[in-house]
């Protein structure tokens, strides 16, 4: 989940201490509150959010249940009420193409969709190759009608399809030792990350196989991945952990105890969010990780930034910047 390079913000926009030295980083610098703070706002459902993007038409949020918001002038509006089949399947991961114009999610039991944000058609792309696990997380590379749909399982495979997800075009390969893949994030056309659930970092440049690239004595669990460029990824995970790859070694940094879910870093490593536990929510600036104050205690699952920054979470959580 990541703002995919400069360009395709144009289009979309208006560890304690002691473990970090262990590892060569350094710890969280300090806890302030945002200059601007976070504010929660009004949400149609009650179901957690588990990831939220901006697309053309504005941002736009998935959830339990297979509900689907869009964020309008008037407040945040259910689009979707029960997935792409209908069934009610719980969506987990979204992403949105280089154009902006469709958004992709997935979730439980095989559910795959993708929602033309310009004319609100859903198409329902579920159960590829007749499968039918859990699908954890989605990115997307091209423009809408001829995306490339790379689909992180719960089974430890990836899914992908260079045929914007067309019937027959699908196939899979299993990077790991078949842990869950968390979370997926492409920087380039065919050239991403995932983490999985055996704390490790793979990178493809093909889309289609995998390479190892990290992450030993992590010692946590991974969630979130931030796909800048083959010498730029960003990871969060459990115990307050985030890492950086520059291409030739990882950096941690300690924030706390908090799992953090998600993150995104700006393309030069200037500014960024990460979210998790209890409402936590760390930005970058100046090199450093800050906590930043918010009026919620609900696990945060996701965040984007944009015009207005987003984080959403549990119990239809939808904190705004």
């Amino acid at each position: 989940m990541s703002d995919r390079n400069a360009t395709r913000r144009g289009v979309l926009k208006g560890i304690g201490a002691t473990a970090a030295a262990a590892l060569g980083g350094t710890a969280l610098s300090g806890t302030v509150a945002a200059a601007d703070p976070w504010e929660s706002v009004e949400s149609p459902t009650g179901n957690t959010l588990h990831d939220v993007e901006y697309t053309a038409a504005g941002a736009y949020a998935v959830a339990g249940g297979g509900i689907v918001l869009e964020r309008t002038s008037t407040g945040w509006q259910k689009v979707i009420g029960g997935g792409p089949t209908g069934n009610g399947n719980s969506l987990y991961g979204a992403d949105v193409t280089d154009d902006g114009k469709a958004l992709w999610f997935v979730g439980a039991s095989g559910a795959i969709g993708e929602y033309d944000v310009e004319s609100g058609v859903l198409t329902d792309h579920s159960a590829p190759m007749d499968v039918t696990n859990n699908f954890n997380d989605v990115s997307v590379t091209g423009t809408a009608g001829e995306a490339n749909v790379y689909v992180a399982g719960d089974s430890g495979k990836m899914y992908y399809s260079f045929e914007n997800g067309a019937s027959e075009t699908w196939d899979y390969t299993t990077p790991g030792s078949g842990s869950a893949i968390n979370a997926v994030d492409f920087h380039g056309v065919r050239s991403g990350h995932i983490v999985d659930g055996n704390k490790s970092v793979f990178v493809t440049d093909d889309g289609a196989t995998w390479n190892k690239i990290g992450l030993a004595d992590a010692n946590v669990n991974f969630y979130g991945v931030d796909s800048d460029g083959p010498d730029d990824v960003w990871v969060s995970g459990g115990g307050g952990m985030i890492f950086h790859w520059n291409g030739s070694e990882w950096t941690p940094t300690d924030t706390g105890d908090a799992g953090l879910r998600d993150i995104e870093v700006t393309d030069d490593d200037s500014t960024g969010y990460t979210v998790g536990g209890g409402g936590k929510v760390y930005a970058l600036g100046g090199g450093d990780w800050t906590q930043e104050e918010t009026p919620a205690g609900e696990n945060l699952k996701a965040v984007v930034r944009g015009g207005t920054d987003i984080a959403v979470g549990s119990g239809g959580t939808i904190l705004e910047k």
